[in-house]
């Protein structure tokens, strides 16, 4: 079974609609590259998927379960879709960390402010903080910081707060993690550390959809690749496929586009 599926997502700002029938689904330790020219609705996308945005029409399925129904207002309660987004971890483009808070601490904060809603937390206090300090030590270890734990994120660069955002979104364990352009925000020098993270989590499975446009680590990290433009999906399909051998016209044009940039 999917682990994710998006069944007929559609969105609009005002008379703008930004997606169009958006359906795909994704299966668990599979990885989706969504490409596409800037305004296609890429974001947008993924904004709706961590109901950042409330999609105007369609459905978003997690694990068997309907998590967003655009006519169904129960499942539109706030406190429904706080609870629901902890099923995505959503690294941004522009890291989006704390400032006054150290690396370890930007990771920890999400489990600690979660742990403190459930019930019994008073009485087991010490050893929760403990298990969350230790997950994100840990996390940080695994993306190549674990003698900057302690460092402000002005201490960084870039490189290395973006890899603090990623430990950090998966510190709450998603079913499904989400790159918004991931090194867009990135010197050149500093997008290969950045790939290498995400490359070593595809290989461990991690279930992600990646919104890039680093079309040859899209084709060689991801299962699948989805192009979209002008919030529709174009085509969809093996990443080695689309990339190498696209079948839609309005594929072939942005690719040879974007390899002559």
């Amino acid at each position: 079974m999917s682990v994710l599926e998006v069944r007929n997502i559609e969105k609009h700002f005002g008379n703008t609609q930004v997606l169009n029938d958006i359906s795909f689904s994704l299966e668990k330790g599979q990885a989706i590259a969504i490409i596409g020219s800037s305004g296609s609705g890429k974001t947008t996308l993924l904004r709706c998927l961590n109901l950042l945005e409330r999609p105007d029409g369609g459905q978003i399925v997690v694990d068997g379960q309907v998590i967003f129904d655009a006519t169904d207002l129960t499942t539109q309660r706030e406190s429904e879709i706080r609870r629901k987004r902890l099923h995505f971890g959503l690294v941004f483009q522009n890291f989006n960390l704390f400032p006054q808070y150290t690396a370890l601490r930007n990771v920890m904060l999400a489990g600690e402010l979660l742990a403190q809603e459930q019930e019994g937390f008073k009485a087991n206090k010490k050893a929760i903080l403990q298990e969350i300090r230790a997950r994100a030590e840990d996390l940080l270890t695994q993306v190549g910081l674990r003698d900057r734990m302690d460092n402000f994120p002005h201490q960084l660069s870039g490189g290395q707060q973006q890899r603090v955002a990623i430990a950090r979104a998966l510190a709450l364990r998603p079913d499904i993690l989400c790159f918004d352009e991931p090194t867009s925000a990135l010197d050149p020098e500093l997008t290969g550390e950045v790939l290498r993270v995400i490359r070593s989590l595809a290989e461990q499975n991690t279930t992600m959809i990646i919104v890039t446009h680093e079309m040859a680590f899209a084709r060689d990290v991801a299962d699948r690749i989805i192009f979209m433009d002008e919030g529709y999906i174009i085509e969809e399909g093996p990443a080695l496929e689309v990339i190498n051998h696209p079948r839609e016209e309005r594929t072939k044009q942005f690719l040879t586009n974007f390899s002559n940039q």
